[in-house]
């Protein structure tokens, strides 16, 4: 007997290899999943203004990055002691405001020009709630611990997250005829949120990926959400914080998103990637000892025997690592 909703593995029409670029953004989930396939030299670029929750911020994210205009000081605000940016994650927050512009554009620059050769694109939502600051009616991707009354809490319909999201898709697969989209909805709780308003809010997403995915052919739904709360469905596959997954969670997830975007080459490749990740993560009790550095250099051999393979691999990290360049 099965004592769960075991969901079916199923294949996506679109494939993700290393020759692959991909940019990944939105929630948390994303950074899990992103960094994931950063770790196994997928050719990647993560959240380059920092987490983003809600659709329309990951519209502005796009947006900013196909006009090409850099962030200027205007854009910027104090608050607390630090300079912000309303459309930014708090890692790009500084006490001195030069210092923060400049990070903030450096992470721009990067990614205005990977965006320009991307043909993967990963978009994880996580809420349909969004902060607008009243002040001038602009949705804020952080409050950056401003006063709450500084700004106005609404829930966003399904035809908002449609007409901010389908516009931007359209235009991107026009200037990257390549581009394929891959979209999803976070399965972390937004508690805070209440259980009832994070149902609707996951909804709301959930509704609007499923209209946009009918109307354009080039994005693909990976059901990272029902795979957490259909199928596991059990608070022993939670952190501590009930609201994110844990580890064998996010690896259960894992492996339906390597089911469904690769295929069997690269599948054999992140196998091959993945020993050598592991073997070198591994701590000696002796690092000096014989045996451990011929363990080394048998690492080394694998590294370059691959590289030699596939060039466009990056095991510099690696090499570092083992003691050799």
């Amino acid at each position: 007997m099965t004592f769960r909703t075991v969901f079916p593995s199923f294949k996506s029409e679109v494939n993700i290899s290393h020759t692959d670029r991909v940019l990944c953004l939105g929630s948390c989930f994303a950074e899990q999943m992103g960094g994931r396939l950063e770790r196994l030299k997928f050719p990647m670029l993560v959240n380059p203004f920092g987490i983003v929750f809600n659709p329309i911020s990951v519209v502005e994210t796009l947006e900013r990055l196909r006009s090409g205009n850099p962030f200027s000081e205007a854009d910027l605000v104090a608050n607390q002691g630090l300079w912000h940016s309303f459309e930014h994650h708090s890692r790009f927050s500084n006490p001195d405001k030069s210092v923060a512009l400049e990070g903030i554009n450096q992470s721009f620059s990067t990614a205005k020009g990977f965006l320009k050769n991307a043909n993967r694109l990963i978009v994880t939502l996580g809420t349909a709630h969004v902060f607008v600051l009243k002040k001038t009616g602009e949705v804020v991707a952080n409050c950056h611990k401003f006063p709450a009354g500084d700004f106005e809490r609404r829930r966003l319909s399904v035809g908002e997250v449609v007409a901010a999201l389908l516009p931007v898709f359209e235009k991107l697969k026009t200037e990257l005829p390549e581009l394929e989209i891959i979209a999803t909805v976070s399965p972390v709780r937004h508690l805070r949120d209440g259980l009832s308003e994070n149902q609707r809010s996951k909804a709301t997403l959930l509704i609007a990926l499923d209209e946009i995915n009918q109307q354009l052919p080039y994005t693909h739904y990976f059901p990272a959400y029902e795979l957490l709360l259909d199928d596991l469905r059990d608070y022993r596959f939670y952190a501590e914080d009930l609201a994110h997954p844990n580890q064998l969670a996010t690896d259960y997830i894992w492996q339906y998103f390597e089911g469904a975007f690769f295929d069997e080459k690269t599948k054999a490749l992140c196998e091959r990637i993945g020993r050598i990740l592991t073997a070198l993560a591994h701590r000696p009790f002796h690092s000096q000892s014989i045996e451990h550095q011929d363990f080394l250099k048998k690492q080394v051999e694998y590294i370059k025997q691959l590289s030699a393979e596939f060039p466009s691999l990056d095991f510099e990290r690696e090499l570092e690592r083992a003691g050799s360049h």
